[in-house]
């Protein structure tokens, strides 16, 4: 690594620091990190000679990339620290200290942070590891650091991480043990994980992808990734934010800013550490379909965060982001000199759910007037191999200019008698000055570096494969998708909390903290929702007798302890005609389900007349709070998995927007001469439940499934609801 020396007498640089004074007006308050990252001043304590050590690799990186104030090493052992004189303690520094970067063994940290409160230093990065990760005495050893930051007003990046980066020419700042330093741009980039973050800088700067900021930030013990947002959130030269995480810290807070940065500025993240493990441990259908990576997905959609897949992905959609427009609608023409690449294209972007642009009778007549016969005019466009730079000339300025296309993929297989270059650069010249983004893929061996370069250089996202650029596509639209996402309103009902907070009390409860069911329907009937006329019986008898009073046809459902899941075991039979089948019915189940649950009990429903099963239910996230869904229900919906998944506080937008988001949302429609169910009753009973959730932080999961969907006219209601609430 490039070194400078320093003037021995200055102790560090050329720029002194009273001459550099940093910004205090930005963001304020908890916003204001300039004095991590446009300190005028550095102290590195734990400073090495060791060049194999982080010490020595901290100032070094410091000194090498530039930065533009004094740099102090510290260490009590050393008198020179990479040709610069090093100071035995903080306190020896004659001058003041904006930024302390503390490399030395945990057990000594609490004492190091306290000199740098008596020193005024205002922010310091723990690189040392040793703490929370660890737990025992390094969770202890953590908090104690957290007390003398917070009494002493030092904000904190760390423990346990990497460092900091700032590429502004007026800092030039490498505070971290990173070999290699991003190019300069106009990213914010937040890694949780040192190691992955060293890594990502490696590759960001590969492709050409310029960062302005970038924190490791280790435990998160003070500064997390919802404080770098919000002080990245007021720096005009940070344009777009990437994060990696592997948990998060304060959820609403992140929520708050992120959805203020929402349409301002792009934040992609991608999210580690997915898990079923939740999903296994639940006991409804709610709880098993909106798991934890469910809750996570839907936090980041709802606050307007771009989730990537992978690392991969998101430096795709951060280069389309920072130099395409974002597209006005969805819909993607395809242009291919190939059919395979273009039906690839073509999948990928129906898998992401995307639609392909339809062409106006004009463009068709324009395509078909340059296009050979055997090309295709329809979408995706196939020039067919011959195509050359003036086929795809004439094709693309026809199609960019249909106001039915908002985005276009371009695809362009390189045979060897085709001028790559000259494609490259007809692409570059029809395609801007649209407003529409332009995506490219150029395969085959004879692509030629200077085609890429070409489109590169002009801001034209260029890839080897067509389900790549594809993807890069979906997320230009996805992210137009949630800046134009209606979020609606707060919707309240009048209803009976205090009733129902009395049949809560004195509720049965299992062992698995699962209500009775005559507690559940009183309950929901409380908060407005309705079920479906329901007798709860305990012998064949009285059966006979209730279905009498409900009106046949009649479903007999046992309840008990264990029961869960009741078609699965027997514990539902629908549809029954008169009292001998229902007194047949309840005995069969007393035969085959008594041992195995005690105090059997058994339901006589009267049959609902809606004609759509529905699932509508809430789990309770211990981090996000209550995680709606709404899908289709009854007995296959863990087979179909078509459910929609929201994180509550829920606004009168949401459940209308849950049923839209279905894959099989034409079945609410009407189809076949049957009518569509009232979807305004089905958002009602969704909303209710909100209500429900928000009143009662301690019912951890309730399902009404299947709710029994009616058009106008016709009852929507529930046949049959759990309640559980926080086991005793």
């Amino acid at each position: 690594m490039a070194t400078r020396k320093r003037d021995p007498g200055a102790g560090a640089s050329k720029t002194s620091a009273s001459k550099r004074k940093p910004s205090r007006k930005r963001g304020g308050g908890a916003t204001n990190l300039d004095c991590l990252f446009r300190p005028r001043s550095i102290a590195v304590l734990g400073a090495s000679r060791n060049p194999q050590s982080i010490g020595y690799e901290i100032v070094a990186n410091l000194v090498g990339q530039g930065f533009a104030g004094p740099v102090f090493p510290v260490n009590p052992k050393a008198k020179v620290v990479h040709s610069i004189p090093c100071y035995p303690s903080l306190e020896a520094i004659p001058e003041p200290i904006d930024l302390a970067i503390i490399v030395v063994p945990s057990l000594l940290v609490p004492k190091v942070v306290r000199s740098c409160a008596k020193k005024g230093v205002k922010g310091i990065v723990i690189i040392s590891a040793g703490f929370r990760e660890i737990g025992g005495k390094g969770t202890a050893l953590e908090e104690e650091v957290v007390r003398i930051c917070k009494k002493a007003g030092i904000r904190m990046i760390g423990p346990n991480c990497m460092g900091i980066l700032n590429t502004e020419p007026e800092v030039r700042m490498n505070a971290s043990f990173a070999a290699s330093v991003p190019i300069p741009g106009n990213i914010g980039f937040v890694s949780q994980s040192g190691a992955l973050g060293e890594a990502i800088l490696s590759d960001a700067r590969e492709i050409g992808l310029g960062i302005r900021m970038f924190a490791s930030v280790g435990n998160r013990a003070d500064v997390g990734a919802d404080d770098l947002c919000e002080y990245w959130a007021n720096d005009p030269n940070v344009r777009l934010i990437l994060l990696y995480l592997e948990s998060f810290g304060e959820a609403e807070r992140f929520r708050r800013i992120a959805e203020e940065l929402k349409c301002k500025k792009p934040i992609i993240a991608v999210k580690s550490g997915r898990t079923v493990s939740g999903a296994r441990a639940a006991g409804s259908h709610t709880g098993s379909i909106a798991g934890e990576d469910k809750a996570v997905e839907t936090f980041l959609f709802q606050t307007g965060v771009l989730r990537a897949e992978s690392l991969r992905e998101m430096f795709n959609m951060a280069g389309a982001l920072l130099h395409q427009p974002i597209p006005q609608g969805d819909r993607v023409a395809v242009v291919t000199n190939a059919g395979g690449p273009g039906i690839l294209a073509t999948d990928a972007l129906e898998g992401r759910r995307i639609p392909l642009a339809t062409f106006q009778a004009s463009t068709r007549k324009r395509l078909a007037a340059v296009l050979p016969p055997e090309a295709s005019i329809q979408n995706p466009i196939d020039l067919i191999a011959s195509a050359g730079p003036e086929r795809y000339r004439k094709v693309l300025r026809t199609v960019v200019r249909d106001p039915g296309v908002d985005s276009l993929l371009v695809l362009f297989v390189s045979p060897v008698m085709i001028d790559a270059e000259a494609v490259a650069r007809t692409i570059l010249e029809e395609t801007q000055g649209h407003g529409k983004p332009v995506v490219t893929c150029i395969m085959g061996k004879q692509r030629g570096d200077e085609a890429v370069e070409l489109l590169k250089n002009a801001g034209i996202p260029v890839f080897s494969f067509p389900e790549e650029a594809a993807d890069t596509i979906s997320g230009l639209i996805r992210y137009r998708q949630m800046c134009a996402r209606e979020t609606g309103v707060p919707k309240t009902y009048r209803v009976q909390t205090r009733k129902a907070r009395r049949l809560l009390g004195k509720a049965a409860v299992d062992s698995e903290g699962w209500l009775e069911g005559s507690a559940v329907r009183g309950i929901l009937a409380e908060y407005g929702i309705p079920f479906v006329s329901t007798v709860q019986v305990s012998s064949p008898e009285e059966g006979v007798a209730a279905a009498h009073r409900v009106g046949f046809p009649v479903a007999v459902k046992a309840t008990g302890a264990g029961l869960v899941h009741k078609t699965d075991q027997g514990a539902v039979v629908v549809g029954l005609l008169n009292g001998d089948e229902v007194y047949e019915t309840i005995q069969n189940m007393r035969r085959r389900l008594g041992r195995r649950h005690p105090g059997l009990q058994f339901e006589v429903q009267a049959m609902a007349k809606g004609h759509r099963e529905l699932l509508l239910g809430f789990t309770r996230d211990p981090y996000f709070g209550p995680l709606f869904a709404l899908g289709l229900g009854g007995v296959h919906v863990e087979v179909l998995k078509d459910v929609v998944v929201r994180l509550g506080p829920l606004r009168d937008v949401d459940p209308l927007q849950m049923m839209d988001g279905l894959r099989g949302r034409a079945l609410l429609a009407p189809y076949r001469g049957a009518p569509g169910v009232d979807k305004a009753k089905v958002q009602e009973v969704l909303l209710r439940l909100n209500q429900l959730a928000l009143d009662f932080p301690e019912v951890q999961e309730c399902e009404l499934n299947p709710l029994i969907a009616g058009e106008k006219g016709v009852p929507t209601v529930a046949v049959d609801a759990r309640i559980r609430v926080q086991s005793p």
